[in-house]
């Protein structure tokens, strides 16, 4: 049988996914160097997005669901630095693709921490 988590059917969670996707094409080409620094960093905070979605869809309570929540939009707001950071030292491009896929997982993510702080169901 095969897993299906309800966090699958998460809209956020979807955009997040593809959000992993870029990001790791946009590091690729960074410098051999930056392997272990930042580039790892960037990866890591990209990476925590949806899997704290995830994680927060699987607990049992709201109120953890939404902490997890507002973890991922702490690690979108880290990942955001991050990319600010390589742009500036010349190592990747900070395009309007890449910003625009982030802003719109901040929107899904703080439509879905309201909802579930006031008790919707929206995803």
């Amino acid at each position: 049988m095969a897993l299906k988590p309800g966090h699958y059917r998460l809209v956020v969670w979807q955009e997040a996914m593809r959000l992993v996707r870029q990001v790791y094409l946009v590091t690729d080409g960074m410098p051999e160097k930056e392997r272990y620094g930042l580039q790892s960093q960037i990866r890591r905070a990209v990476t925590s997005i949806p899997s704290n979605i995830a994680e927060g869809a699987a607990r049992g309570s709201k109120a953890e669901y939404v902490r997890f929540l507002q973890i991922a939009r702490g690690f979108l707001m880290e990942l955001d630095t991050q990319l600010w950071l390589g742009q500036d030292v010349g190592y990747l491009g900070y395009d309007d693709g890449l910003r625009s896929a982030m802003e719109s997982v901040l929107v899904k993510l703080n439509g879905l921490i309201s909802s579930k702080q006031t008790g919707g169901k929206r995803a």
